[in-house]
């Protein structure tokens, strides 16, 4: 159709809509071809109480795949037709248990026929198509199953967004959003301390002077995250990685991991073997984020942080 030509593959789902609307449709048409009262939406829920089953709706949602809501109301509706019954076979009345009457089983015997002959016809098309759609649809399935559509999209548009993202080097036209990008994630979780004082309210003394590094990431020119080197004394390791930020507007384009990325780049390029950090383990995507860049748990340093209950490295 020139309307989803024009479209294209965004118009997947409506495209799917259309098809099912024409099969559907057909479908009707065949049941009456039969000689079946019946209407296409009942199948998935008869299908599962043939060979004279006894289920819950429960058990009839989980096996089709269906809301528990959405196979109440088919049973309902089948009840009004006669085709199911709660069943009296059991005692235990917490079970809300239906089987087909014996209209019902009647009804499986004719579409047994039906069926036969819809696989027969089904066949036919797929040796008339270049692609077999019944595959397809199991393997974008299992696929979609494995990763949703809106995770994929998610992630594209994280990818696209995170391509305009820049990251530069502290200069000090950047120190208030050093200070407020800090501020407004540390206040919302903990308690500004001491040490954070120091760091933020002089990050060219306390950091810079003493040989460490501070990046910030660009959107848009716009300072939306922030990490720093912290050089360290008298210490195992060459730099903490310390006060990382990403404003809440900016997330999702992964600033985090880019910024993360290009600290410990520059750790590496400054000559680093090892470098630490001091978390919180509430911060979960934080940490993730660490142990995505590769960084592990060590245990029994001291910290001037009374929020920090994590502490790990990296060695480079």
């Amino acid at each position: 159709m020139e309307f989803f030509d024009k479209v294209g593959k965004a118009a997947l789902g409506s495209r799917l809509r259309l098809m099912t609307a024409a099969i559907t449709d057909d479908a009707s048409k065949i049941y009456e071809l039969y000689g079946v009262d019946f209407v296409p939406k009942w199948f998935p829920v008869f299908y599962v109480l043939t060979e004279d089953r006894e289920l819950t709706i429960t058990e009839i949602a989980n096996e089709i795949g269906h809301s528990q809501p959405s196979v109440s109301k088919i049973i309902q509706e089948m009840t009004n037709a006669g085709i199911v019954e709660e069943s009296l076979k059991t005692d235990d009345k917490r079970r809300n248990n239906v089987v087909l009457t014996a209209k019902g089983l009647s009804l499986s015997k004719t579409i047994q026929q039906q069926l036969k002959d819809i696989d027969v016809a089904i066949d036919g098309l797929i040796s008339e198509s270049k692609h077999n759609l019944w595959a397809a649809l199991e393997e974008w399935e299992h696929l979609l199953g494995q990763k949703s559509m809106f995770k994929r999209v998610s992630d594209q548009k994280k990818l696209r967004e995170s391509k305009d993202v820049e990251i530069v080097e502290y200069e000090p036209k950047y120190k208030e959003a050093f200070r407020t990008l800090n501020v407004e994630w540390i206040s919302k979780y903990f308690e500004m301390e001491e040490s954070d004082y120091k760091a933020l309210d002089n990050p060219e003394e306390y950091i810079l002077k003493k040989g460490g590094k501070i990046l910030v990431a660009l959107y848009e020119n716009e300072p939306v995250g922030v990490c720093a080197l912290i050089k360290m004394q008298n210490s195992e390791y060459d730099f903490e990685m310390a006060k990382m930020a990403v404003s809440p507007k900016a997330q999702g384009k992964s600033i985090g991991w880019l910024l993360g990325k290009a600290i410990t780049d520059k750790a590496k390029e400054l000559g680093a073997k090892k470098i630490y950090l001091e978390s919180n383990t509430i911060l979960k995507p934080a940490i993730n984020l660490y142990y995505k860049l590769g960084f592990e748990k060590v245990f029994g340093l001291e910290t001037p942080y009374k929020r920090c209950n994590i502490q790990m490295e990296l060695v480079l």
